[in-house]
């Protein structure tokens, strides 16, 4: 495992952390193969982990709990996140922050959250959701301030929305957000003209997630994949949408390197920008574990394939959180 500098701190970061939402609810999550999955990445040199209260209303929390206990003896690093109150994603511009982060929210769901953790103090919180429009506003500011200068937290992001990697600019020129989660892969590479950019000149962390596209970019789905009944995926891969998503992955095998896999494509792009400093695969099997952290392994990708895979930005408008 290679490791990154957290800007602000000298801390080093895995550069392939783990996000921790499928094992929070997706169908097929079993919690002791989480578990044992976790435990893998530890052995293999992860230490920094992604959940949020919304994952399972606190059950991913908890199970990464039982995994800080039985590593004690190790520095892992904790991020989790503050649900909006109103519990609508994305945010809108029409959302007042009085209905999404008010201060006694921000304080209680810090609070539910570290009990669930098992910790005195969170590494990083972050905001679920966002939206510029509450950028000049004092008041989450004033809360933010609060947990850190009460050792709450140690330092404070925004996770943005799907696809709006400028709607956070305005928030990050007030000098309090240490950094920010935004949605970067093969296909998302917008983040690329603006914020990364802006991340680089003033040192602010960029937790890139949503590697593999929810699962697109891993190669395993077909045009007649389903899901089980409430599973979220079927929200964004909706039949309408799922052959024009299997088509572009399918047409990525022509540039694939003949040793390489297309997780490992997706993960390498990923690593390749210097202004990501960790990035956050969904893991939930210990193959899955081994296969994704192997990517770490300070191998570049020539400079032809970076810019063979510019072609495939994709911009959608499809209406998910």
């Amino acid at each position: 495992m290679r490791y990154r500098n957290w800007p602000r701190t000298d801390r080093r970061i895995a550069e392939i952390g783990y996000g921790m939402w499928g094992m929070g609810g997706w169908s097929g999550s079993v919690d002791e193969e989480s578990l044992e999955a976790l435990d893998a990445a530890v052995a293999l040199g992860c230490n920094f982990f992604d959940t949020a209260w919304a994952y399972g209303q606190g059950h991913s929390e908890q199970l990464l709990r039982r995994v800080l206990r039985r590593h004690a003896d190790k520095r892992l690093y904790v991020a989790t996140k503050i649900p909006p109150k109103n519990f609508r994603w994305p945010a809108r511009p029409d959302d007042a922050l009085e209905d999404v982060f008010p201060a006694d929210h921000i304080r209680e769901y810090t609070e539910r959250s570290l009990q669930n953790l098992g910790l005195a103090s969170i590494d990083l919180q972050q905001f679920h959701v966002w939206s510029d429009v509450w950028a000049d506003d004092d008041r989450w500011k004033r809360a933010i301030e609060d947990l850190k200068q009460h050792g709450l937290i140690q330092r404070f992001g925004i996770s943005v929305n799907r696809w709006e990697p400028t709607n956070v600019l305005r928030a990050l020129a007030s000098g309090l957000v240490d950094s920010v989660q935004v949605v970067y892969n093969i296909f998302d590479q917008d983040p690329e003209d603006e914020l990364f950019p802006y991340c680089q000149e003033h040192d602010i962390a960029v937790i890139a997630r949503v590697p593999f596209d929810e699962g697109s970019l891993t190669g395993t789905l077909t045009t007649s994949t389903r899901w089980p009944e409430g599973d979220w995926r079927n929200l964004y891969f909706q039949p309408e949408r799922l052959p024009e998503t299997v088509e572009r992955v399918e047409r990525l095998r022509a540039v694939l390197p003949a040793e390489m896999s297309l997780p490992e494509l997706a993960l390498r792009f990923v690593l390749h920008h210097p202004a990501v400093t960790t990035t956050i695969p969904g893991m939930r099997r210990p193959a899955h574990v081994r296969a994704n952290l192997a990517a770490s392994d300070g191998r570049a990708l020539p400079a032809e394939l970076i810019a063979a895979l510019r072609s495939y930005r994709w911009r959608r408008d499809w209406d998910v959180p």
